[in-house]
């Protein structure tokens, strides 16, 4: 799918339109953390969204789960409105910084466990672990425990659990952030294959600049709390990405910009 067309022509399968959320402190202050947020992702797009340290980035995709319920606003999913506090399960597979495992449990035990929840005990579905851990390029690991694999390998695991029950979108908070530098590069090279091949849409939530815009077909920045949506950034840059890719001219433009905007907010010094 060209993505850059698909922007341009297709309803969204996710919509979040003038969001807010509050919450509210022991003492009963009333905090605003997110103001009047819009921003929308299509089918088989990828949208990575970068912001100040709490500004609400987790709390967005929270919302599109189900997990939370917006204050104000609308979401919708595929044309639905997401209830608040109403389980999206089903639709949606999530990633997190830790690869949260079940030590007890081996790698294909781990990744059957949506399915488990779920009921899906189909054959179909339970013929997508072997599809998904030759995807994700752990063939051969199924009966691996997880301490016997790195930090890489185990959030393998957990990008191939989140897409056990062919949910529509993956949503991904910081999923490389505990990584070394090295296997954080290379697990971006794999995700942008992974997405490529599974079709699906993406989420993802960073602090890395260059990582959104290696991976995103849009980079969209928010503002410092109460926070909105400041810029909605096209990344129009050929796939495969590569590495080298990353020392071009126009790849740092994209990563100047935002960081242009974070400087304007205060938020790089």
């Amino acid at each position: 799918m060209n993505a850059l067309l698909a922007a341009a022509t297709e309803e969204p399968l996710i919509r979040l339109a003038g969001v807010s959320k509050s919450y509210l402190t022991h003492s009963g202050e009333s905090i605003r953390a997110i103001e009047s947020a819009s921003v929308d992702c299509r089918a088989g797009e990828f949208v990575a969204i970068v912001g100040p340290s709490g500004c609400g980035k987790s709390t967005l995709l929270n919302m599109i789960a189900g997990l939370v319920g917006a204050t104000s606003g609308l979401v919708e999913f595929a044309g639905k409105r997401v209830t608040s506090g109403g389980a999206n399960s089903r639709q949606v597979g999530m990633v997190f910084q830790d690869a949260v495992l079940f030590p007890w449990r081996t790698v294909r035990d781990n990744v059957s466990v949506p399915l488990e929840v779920l009921g899906l005990r189909s054959p179909e579905f339970v013929s997508r672990i072997d599809m998904l851990l030759s995807l994700v390029g752990l063939s051969g690991f199924d009966s691996k425990y997880p301490n016997e694999l790195s930090g890489g390998m185990q959030q393998r695991v957990s990008i191939a659990r989140a897409l056990v029950h062919d949910p529509s979108v993956l949503l991904m908070d910081e999923p490389f952030g505990a990584l070394d530098a090295l296997t954080r590069e290379y697990m971006n090279l794999e995700l942008q294959r992974i997405w490529m091949e599974s079709q699906k849409s993406v989420l993802l939530v960073t602090h890395s600049i260059s990582e959104a815009v290696f991976l995103a077909d849009r980079v969209v920045v928010m503002s410092q709390r109460p926070s909105t949506i400041i810029e909605d950034i096209l990344i129009d840059l050929p796939r495969p990405r590569t590495m080298q890719l990353m020392g071009s001219a126009k790849f740092g433009a994209y990563t100047d910009r935002v960081r242009t905007l974070f400087k304007a907010q205060g938020d790089l010094h």
